[in-house]
């Protein structure tokens, strides 16, 4: 009897700690950010610093040794299209990078992903490799951040955050002759909103400020021109210095985002008016 009572202690304690589930120290993240047409996305792990020193010779990880940039596995960065990494051009899919902090700069590795197991990547050959400037910040990231910020219409940085250490990836996309020729496609027979979304691309790209014009004021001839479509061509005339024609059109725009009650283009116009008087 005492033999068939310790085997069912025995079963129930394996059970019941088979079945036990506590918060992982390190929880698994993805972040995604649209660069222009192109998506990018990060899945990583999150260590957190939990009062331990993380960089430098008596740090967690020591200067110039291989860290996988996260925790528990390789980290994953997707992108939908051929991207540029500091100059690098790579093609659409999948990568990850073995880092090596330094005091004042960081080596870090790109490889093509294969597998969740870093280890895998430590003897092949990367596809390109970095060497990023370090910023030291006096604000403390508690938990490793890995995210995008400096977002354009066609680059970010790809910034990671971790105890008192930032360093900033540049990404760029070059997407601008594929979205030229489809202005161009557009503009043959485009629809007022056409001409709208090439202006403000033109615009805020400063691409080609004339043509901007060119396209906005199709649009602002009519009478039933939008407070936001008449406020755009008065800020492209004022980046023209033609302060005259932008100041009636600031005066337009201003009585139309009043009648449409949005308070964000009324400021916006209030302040252009106040800059050309």
């Amino acid at each position: 009897m005492k033999t068939y009572i310790t085997i069912f202690i025995s079963l129930f304690y394996t059970m019941t700690q088979a079945q036990l589930k506590t918060p992982s120290l390190s929880p698994s993240s993805k972040t995604e950010q649209t660069i222009g047409f192109t998506k990018a996305i990060v899945e990583y792990s999150r260590p957190s610093v939990r009062g331990r020193k993380i960089f430098g010779e008596s740090g967690l990880l020591p200067y110039n040794k291989v860290w996988r940039t996260g925790a528990n596995a390789a980290t994953k960065i997707t992108f939908s299209k051929k991207v540029k990494i500091k100059g690098n051009t790579i093609e659409k899919g999948s990568y990850t990078l073995l880092s090596y902090p330094g005091k004042n700069f960081w080596k870090i590795k790109w490889y093509k992903y294969e597998t969740a197991n870093w280890n895998k990547y430590v003897d092949k050959e990367p596809v390109f490799t970095l060497s990023i400037p370090v910023t030291n910040v006096l604000i403390p990231t508690e938990t490793l951040e890995i995210h995008f910020g400096n977002v354009t219409l066609n680059s970010a940085k790809m910034i990671v955050e971790w105890e008192r250490i930032k360093i900033e990836i540049p990404v760029e996309v070059n997407e601008k002759e594929q979205i030229l020729k489809s202005i161009d496609k557009a503009v043959s027979g485009p629809s007022n909103s056409d001409y709208f979304q090439a202006a403000l691309y033109l615009h805020e790209t400063k691409t080609n400020l004339n043509k901007a014009l060119e396209y906005i004021q199709k649009v602002t001839k009519s009478e039933k021109a939008l407070f936001f479509q008449v406020s755009r061509e008065a800020m492209i005339l004022k980046d023209l210095k033609k302060n005259k024609e932008a100041l009636l059109v600031a005066k337009r725009a201003l009585e139309l985002s009043k009648k449409s009650e949005n308070d964000d283009f009324i400021r916006l116009n209030n302040k252009i008016i106040k800059e050309l008087e």
